[in-house]
């Protein structure tokens, strides 16, 4: 775990000393000098909107990528009926096709529905690849679901929703989290759906992260890196702290 964790962070530190650094010529191996400018970009008000606007987009779409993704989860994982095999593939389609060629199409229906440079029009657009996970996820999990707890909660006298709260999406809570999580992570580093859906308009980390790239404006860019790093390190430790239970699984791995 330590070599794991080492060779992880061990990139980031290039990235760190970038964000303070002043100068840095080759072949030198620490930087020439420390500014504070990074810090102060990164606490600027134009920054800080990004960052509320991205939290927001990405909780919006793992929300409803969630609630889309339970019921359809539901029926590919425990029902079998014709036509299961092209419904698998119409939810892996979006993933499959390039997004670049599938938005520009869709860029022209928001534009006439007035959801273009809206963040409505980018929470809806980031669903194309976010739902097709949720759905596969949540339907491996209902694979697995053992329906004779459901069963036993309705001879008891449960209705289908007081099954489903009390019953279901408890069993399902390690797969409803961790879909939850990746959903957030996928809108989170989202580009290219938020630049031509949000016109530029809707401003958002990787968006500011990239115009710092192409500004070749190596103190911001590596300022506005470790920005969009850490919201999702720190989600990570806080969700794998939340299914710190012997009987949980967090992204797949059972914990000991």
């Amino acid at each position: 775990m330590a070599v794991v964790v080492l060779l992880v962070l061990l990139p980031l530190l290039p990235v760190l000393l970038w964000a303070v650094a002043d100068t840095w010529r080759y072949p030198d191996l620490l930087p020439g000098g420390l500014t504070g400018r990074g810090l102060r970009l990164v606490t600027g008000s134009s920054v800080l909107g990004a960052l509320g606007t991205s939290t927001l987009i990405a909780t919006a779409v793992a929300c409803l990528a969630c609630a889309v993704g339970f019921p359809a989860g539901r029926a590919l994982g425990m029902h079998s009926f014709r036509g299961r095999r092209v419904v698998q593939f119409l939810l892996l389609a979006p993933v499959l096709v390039p997004a670049l060629a599938v938005t520009l199409g869709l860029q022209v229906f928001f534009i006439r529905l007035g959801l273009a440079d809206t963040v409505t029009g980018v929470v809806l657009v980031q669903l194309m690849p976010t739902v097709p996970y949720a759905a596969t996820l949540l339907g491996a999990s209902y694979a697995n679901l053992d329906a004779d707890h459901e069963r036993q909660a309705r001879v008891l006298g449960a209705g289908p929703w007081r099954t489903v709260a009390a019953v279901t999406v408890p069993l399902l809570r390690p797969a409803l989290v961790t879909t939850w999580l990746l959903t957030f992570l996928i809108s989170w580093s989202e580009y290219i759906l938020t630049l031509l859906i949000g016109g530029g308009r809707v401003t958002t980390l990787p968006l500011l992260l990239f115009s710092a790239i192409e500004s070749s404006d190596r103190t911001a860019a590596a300022a506005l890196g470790l920005l969009v790093v850490l919201p999702p390190v720190l989600l990570v430790l806080v969700v794998a702290r939340l299914l710190g239970s012997r009987d949980d699984a967090f992204l797949g791995v059972a914990r000991a």
